[in-house]
């Protein structure tokens, strides 16, 4: 009689533990939802939004508060912000020279201006191509914000820093490593 007590009370503390483990786990998925970054997403874009229609195309730079925590949620706020108006003012530049390549599309008859209109349409290509490429960075960024990765040297793992940030928000390394990966590389090129 002994034993059986003891197997329903082991079977007991076992049906016990299950439901703390299932409802452990709902807790956690509620944790992960994102639905509060969406929201400050959306609040970020209405604010660059209005930036962009008042033709303010900086945000002054970001004032690190006394006690504040490394890439608190008001500063994934501001990068947020700078990285949509970068992103918006090179959509913006891109446009413009795409009507200007559309205007300025007439064929001279003189080859030294053809060639002189082709090599400008050419320098315009390749930066609109550099652009384009920036613009997927920042959307990287972005998403890297969203996912808490911001502001973490790959490398390393440490604090890119507010300042390079500021400088370069779609850096991915902090100043040592790019210095070191600089010094390599001049060394690779001799």
């Amino acid at each position: 009689m002994v034993v059986k007590k003891t197997t329903k009370t082991k079977k007991k503390s076992v049906q016990k533990l299950q439901p703390k483990k299932s409802n452990t786990k709902k807790v956690a998925a509620k944790k992960r939802a994102p639905a509060k970054k969406t929201k400050v997403t959306k609040v970020v874009k209405k604010q660059v939004t209005k930036k962009i229609a008042n033709n303010k195309s900086r945000i002054a730079p970001y004032k690190v508060k006394k006690n504040e925590k490394y890439m608190s949620a008001a500063m994934k706020r501001h990068f947020i912000a700078v990285l949509l108006l970068w992103k918006e003012h090179l959509k913006e530049e891109m446009q413009k020279t795409f009507a200007h390549l559309k205007t300025k599309g007439e064929t001279y008859a003189d080859p030294v201006d053809r060639a002189s209109q082709e090599e400008e349409f050419a320098f315009e290509l390749r930066t609109r191509d550099r652009e384009r490429k920036l613009i997927n960075k920042i959307g990287i960024s972005i998403e890297k914000i969203k996912q808490d990765d911001y502001g973490w040297c790959e490398s390393c793992g440490d604090e890119i820093g507010i300042k390079r940030l500021e400088a370069r928000p779609t850096a991915t390394h902090c100043i040592d490593c790019k210095t070191l990966d600089e010094i390599k590389e001049r060394q690779l090129s001799g």
